[in-house]
């Protein structure tokens, strides 16, 4: 289990004052936090395009190869959009409150070749409840091959990890649709986040089918109907999963790796900060208010109203966003926001760059 504590007498006015503000936000609006009918059409949507072009790419006769490439590319952007808009929101129980709906919504999941209980408890307890916290959050694990804080080594291969970066991150889905899940059983199992053998052994079955199904509607199925070497329809597949694992990292990552937020090196198992002030100080926004990265993104972009009411459907982010601003400005809290994605994105990389120099431990700064 993770023994980790934050100090909850210190900024505990600005989480008071957050939490009944968004409470009293809804109460006042009478409106249900879950999803709404733009969700449900956002649902309807994405899923049916990631339908639609898998149709197409199996029946339409295409027998152009460019044409086919492109059309897994769009698949792999399907499966991010699936990733970003619905299963994210379901996993955190944002959507809605039914369990026969939850278990109905898992179809699209399965379908983008993740498990779920899994992602709970790497994104939803470690990464959420434990933000940008050296040997908790997985998300900033370096895995050797990174090195994305001050707080952890520097190896000379670094210098080049924001050339690399895009590549490994495009190897991120091929493991998680893998041999991931599998692993994080026995860890976590380990670790005693999953309580008991029989929970271990369940999910590990679990695993095995959905992986089957994934495999046998993406891989199998298309290597039985398309006119094509098996070789050229594996690479078709692995186009769609590296495309999706560029997409789905670097927006992830754009959120809470980049200069402006904090990364906590983990001595004494505590914080001296209240959970809520801790989030602020990790992540960080971008392009506010633009209507078509929001809707694509599943309001992705308003991490940090993500962070603080993960159990709140997406489509409100951009509302209350406005509180936690206000709030935040009036308790001294910063707010960190980039104005576009662009400047997200060469935030990380520059990030990246930085730490890949050699660092002057005495200053830790980057020696120019």
């Amino acid at each position: 289990m993770v023994n980790f504590k934050f100090d909850k007498s210190i900024n505990d006015g600005f989480s008071s004052a957050l939490r009944n503000r968004v409470n009293n936000y809804f109460k006042q609006k009478q409106i249900d936090p879950k999803a709404n009918s733009l969700m449900i059409g956002k649902t309807i949507i994405s899923f049916s395009l990631y339908v639609l072009i898998y149709f197409i790419i199996l029946f339409s006769g295409i027998n152009n190869l460019f044409m086919l490439y492109s059309l897994w590319a769009l698949l792999g952007l399907g499966q991010a959009l699936i990733g970003m808009t619905l299963m994210h929101d379901l996993v955190h129980g944002a959507l809605t409150k039914s369990k026969p709906l939850y278990n109905l919504l898992q179809i699209p999941v399965i379908l983008i070749g993740v498990e779920s209980l899994i992602w709970k408890i790497e994104h939803n307890l470690l990464h959420h409840n434990y933000t940008n916290i050296e040997g908790i959050d997985q998300d900033i694990h370096p895995r050797y091959v990174f090195r994305f804080s001050t707080n952890q080594p520097r190896k000379w291969f670094h210098k080049y990890q924001h050339i690399y970066a895009t590549l490994i991150y495009g190897l991120m889905i091929i493991e998680w649709v893998t041999i991931k899940d599998f692993v994080k059983v026995i860890k976590y199992r380990k670790t005693g986040l999953i309580k008991t053998n029989k929970e271990a052994i369940l999910t590990t079955i679990s695993i095995t089918i959905k992986k089957a199904i994934f495999y046998l509607v993406f891989l199998i199925i298309p290597l039985k109907v398309m006119p094509f070497p098996p070789l050229y329809i594996t690479i078709m597949f692995i186009t769609m999963l590296v495309i999706s694992g560029i997409v789905l990292t670097i927006i992830f990552q754009i959120a809470h790796v980049v200069p402006s937020c904090a990364f906590i090196e983990n001595d004494d198992n505590s914080y001296k900060e209240t959970w809520h002030v801790h989030q602020m100080l990790t992540t960080s926004n971008f392009s506010i208010g633009n209507k078509f990265i929001t809707y694509v993104l599943g309001s992705l972009n308003y991490q940090i109203e993500h962070h603080l009411f993960p159990n709140i459907c997406h489509v409100y982010y951009p509302e209350i966003s406005e509180i936690v601003r206000a709030t935040a400005v009036e308790f001294g809290i910063p707010y960190y926001t980039k104005k576009t994605i662009w400047d997200a994105v060469s935030a990380h990389y520059s990030h990246l760059k930085t730490l890949g120099k050699r660092v002057n431990k005495l200053e830790n700064l980057p020696i120019t």
